[in-house]
């Protein structure tokens, strides 16, 4: 059952598919009918991210505890998004967690990141992605 604020889960068999992206602009990203400004997106779901949750700031960078909850989801490929002008770092911390469970990782500019999830996405990879819409 979704809960409010997130996209609710879809799946193909017994696997959650990764939500869909179908339209982005600065300071919105559309998942399946949902505008998040920044969002969080896992297989079967989508929440917005919310940078205060981990102490997220452009210059402390991405945390660990962004990307927990991806981990938790089951994702096996995580796409960062720097921004659009890629002003968004990422933490040390983060890169290493992901490298210690041997998730496959990518740090790319906001337009490219949604291109590469949405092509993760439909080869069937479970897909996670934490997006930053705007710097």
């Amino acid at each position: 059952m979704a809960r409010a604020g997130r996209v609710g889960a879809h799946y193909h068999g017994a696997v959650s598919v990764p939500p869909a992206i179908t339209d982005d602009g600065w300071g919105r990203v559309v998942v399946e009918g949902r505008t998040f400004k920044d969002a969080k997106l896992w297989p079967g779901g989508a929440r917005a991210w919310d940078w205060t949750e981990t102490g997220t700031s452009h210059d402390t960078g991405v945390r660990s505890g962004d990307v927990s909850e991806l981990l938790a989801h089951g994702v096996t490929h995580v796409v960062l998004s720097s921004g659009r002008q890629r002003r968004l770092a990422i933490h040390s911390e983060t890169t290493a967690l992901l490298d210690s469970r041997g998730v496959t990782y990518e740090v790319l500019p906001t337009a490219k990141a949604i291109a590469r999830y949405e092509q993760l996405r439909a080869a069937g990879v479970a897909v996670g992605a934490l997006l930053h819409t705007t710097c």
